[in-house]
């Protein structure tokens, strides 16, 4: 080639057919539609210290389960896993920019509030019963079928860990009584600081 010839230029490539454009447009809206149909605030680290104080009260109380003592340790942190859970998931819609109650969010909390809410009438029954032996089986059944309901419209693991809390509920209730400490704690301590850290790793928190 002479010095002052130019250099010949690359043959530019190919262009991307346009089926492929449309595919990958596709993919994206699809996506995005999937991802605004799930509840993606739920806060694993929130979960964690869910499971936390959990174990602590299964420490605290009594192994006599008709004390009203028992009762009142496992209500009180009913509502101090409440309170966490609910300022954790605020905190978390926040950080990533997202609406706590959207659609996603208002289905998740119909779905779980209606399994809570008859968890929170046989509590009451069963206090004034005498039947606190019932207590943890029916607290893990129906809060289990709460998570799995609401989990419908979250990540897949949170209906997983519904599941795992409904097993141990139908393990809490052929268990004997002594055990009822032992199963909540496995339960609301230790399903909650595993799936919350599996939670809090893989979904932003």
């Amino acid at each position: 080639m002479s010095p002052t010839e130019p250099e010949p230029r690359p043959a530019p490539p190919d262009p991307i057919p346009l089926h492929r454009h449309a595919e990958a447009d596709l993919r994206y809206i699809r996506t995005a539609i999937e991802r605004a149909h799930e509840f993606t605030s739920i806060s694993g680290w929130g979960q964690v210290l869910v499971g936390v104080t959990a174990i602590g009260a299964a420490l605290l109380a009594p192994a006599d389960l008709s004390t009203d003592r028992w009762v009142a340790i496992w209500l009180g942190e009913a509502l101090v896993a409440a309170a966490i859970s609910v300022s954790s998931a605020a905190l978390k819609a926040q950080r990533l920019g997202l609406p706590l109650f959207g659609v996603a969010g208002r289905r998740f909390l119909l779905a779980f509030a209606t399994p809570a809410a008859a968890g929170i009438a046989l509590t009451a029954a069963m206090v004034r019963g005498d039947a606190n032996a019932l207590l943890p089986a029916t607290w893990l059944l129906l809060y289990g079928a709460a998570v799995t309901g609401g989990g419908a419209f979250s990540v897949p693991s949170v209906p997983a860990m519904g599941a795992c809390f409904m097993a141990l509920g139908v393990l809490a209730a052929f268990a004997p009584p002594e055990w009822a400490n032992a199963i909540l704690a496995l339960g609301f301590g230790g399903v909650h600081l595993v799936f919350g850290a599996w939670i809090g790793r893989r979904h932003d928190g």
